[in-house]
């Protein structure tokens, strides 16, 4: 997979790619990342790529002839019908779902924003989608583009030790992760569950995956009222809820 991020700070992509699953994902060529500077695309001695607002108000906005120019310059470098995504507040939250979305396709276009924002000119005739990855605010475009590169990348055949590891995450399947333990078995007094130990992978797999579903109950609700659960997830919430009112009530009744 190729892809493109233009920004105005390339050295910060560049620095942030040389580690972990991203960095050998690069080295084994299944990933490049190149990057283009839109202040290469200016004609002025102070290379300026920004201007106040019309209309009044505070910050400074990103002018479209450099920054058109620059995803035009990027565009050219990638394969035919790659997209190009602006990173934005006003853009459509990034899931894992659009990840896997933007992992089956061979290039991508990353376009990092800076200050008050782009002209929105640079959105109508130069990007195809938005994305936001989340409702706060950030002084550029070049960590959410970032946070979109690790996320594709640790999905591109290849790029893990086990191809099983991207099946198993957080989201993946619409519910948060379930537990993980490692050795030693007991650990200032906590024990790792005994059906971990057990060695029935039919018992672990139902293990974490009811963990999975009640951890989401708990935390994040708003994934299973948007997706649902399967039969056998529903069962083993249900089973779940009824062993904690169960223990609750045997609390009460000690009071």
């Amino acid at each position: 997979m190729k892809i493109e991020v233009v920004t105005l700070f390339p050295d910060m992509i560049a620095g942030a790619l040389r580690h972990g699953i991203v960095g050998r994902a690069l080295e084994r060529g299944l990933l490049s990342v190149g990057t283009e500077d839109p202040r290469a695309h200016t004609s002025d001695v102070h290379r300026t790529v920004d201007d106040r607002p019309y209309g009044g108000g505070p910050g400074m906005v990103l002018k479209p002839q450099p920054m058109l120019a620059a995803i035009r310059a990027a565009q050219a470098r990638l394969p035919e019908g790659s997209p190009r995504v602006c990173l934005s507040a006003q853009g459509e939250p990034f899931s894992q779902a659009v990840a896997q979305e933007l992992a089956g396709i061979p290039g991508l276009l990353l376009v990092a924003g800076r200050y008050e924002g782009v002209d929105e000119r640079v959105i109508e005739l130069g990007i195809d989608r938005e994305l936001s990855v989340g409702d706060y605010v950030l002084s550029g475009g070049e960590l959410p583009a970032l946070t979109v590169i690790d996320a594709v990348a640790r999905l591109l055949p290849g790029a893990l030790g086990d191809e099983r590891s991207s099946g198993e995450d957080s989201f993946s399947e619409g519910l948060l992760d379930w537990p993980h333990y490692t050795r030693p078995e007991v650990f200032e007094g906590r024990a790792v569950p005994a059906v971990l130990l057990s060695g029935n992978h039919a018992d672990i797999g139902r293990w974490r995956l009811q963990q999975a579903v009640a951890r989401t109950w708990l935390r994040r609700p708003d994934l299973i009222a948007r997706r649902g659960l399967t039969p056998e997830a529903q069962r083993l919430l249900s089973e779940f809820l009824a062993a904690g009112a169960a223990r609750d009530e045997r609390l009460r009744m000690r009071k």
